[in-house]
């Protein structure tokens, strides 16, 4: 029973974001969005921002924070805009723009120290960013405890744990091993108990 405990997500998504569906996305839609946004259709572009602009922001705002989260959400879009052309399809579009997203975030944070790529050491590699102190109970001792995690965790735990993505998905964003993926998510996981400490299982309870 310990086991199932310790192997439990402690990001439930209502505590940090809204609650809302997964992207819908057939190849065939994506294909057709992307064929318009090539085209230089506005409307088509329009779309795809608005389809895309929560769950970016969202992501960008969990790994960089606040205040920094608007300047690489409007990096991850002006990237998005400027590699669709050369997008293969080799995976989906919601899963490429994570993948942006989650690099961008990433090299926003080691813009002041040494330029890191994701893999499967860098994940622990990053350091976080100041923390934000808020007056909300659990909410706020869980935001602020994933605050001071590695970025790297940080980003396993946003991706699955907040976003609902499977280990195959976030290997693929990560561009990662699955096993990597599965291994980094327990520790990020371990790490956030540790910083939350042990009355965190009594109060969601």
């Amino acid at each position: 029973m310990s086991d199932l405990v310790e192997s439990a997500p402690i990001l439930p998504s209502p505590t940090l974001a809204e609650p809302r569906g997964r992207v819908p996305a057939t190849l065939a839609d994506d294909a057709q969005l992307i064929a318009a946004c090539r085209r230089g259709e506005a409307r088509a572009m329009e779309m795809l921002y608005h389809q895309y602009k929560r769950r970016v922001f969202g992501m960008a705002h969990r790994i960089v924070g606040a205040s920094d989260a608007e300047e690489v959400a409007q990096e991850v879009f002006v990237r998005v805009f400027r590699a669709l052309a050369n997008f293969r399809g080799d995976s989906a579009l919601s899963t490429w723009i994570y993948r942006l997203t989650v690099n961008a975030s990433l090299s926003h944070l080691a813009k002041r120290g040494r330029r890191q790529e994701v893999g499967d050491e860098a994940l622990t590699e990053l350091p976080a960013p100041p923390t934000t102190e808020r007056d909300s109970a659990l909410a706020a001792r869980i935001e602020a405890a994933l605050g001071r995690l590695p970025a790297g965790y940080r980003a396993i735990l946003v991706l699955h744990d907040v976003e609902g993505l499977s280990h195959e998905e976030c290997a693929a964003i990560l561009e990662c091993r699955v096993g990597t993926c599965k291994s980094q998510l327990h520790k990020a996981r371990a790490k956030m108990r540790e910083l939350l400490g042990p009355g965190v299982r009594e109060e969601r309870a």
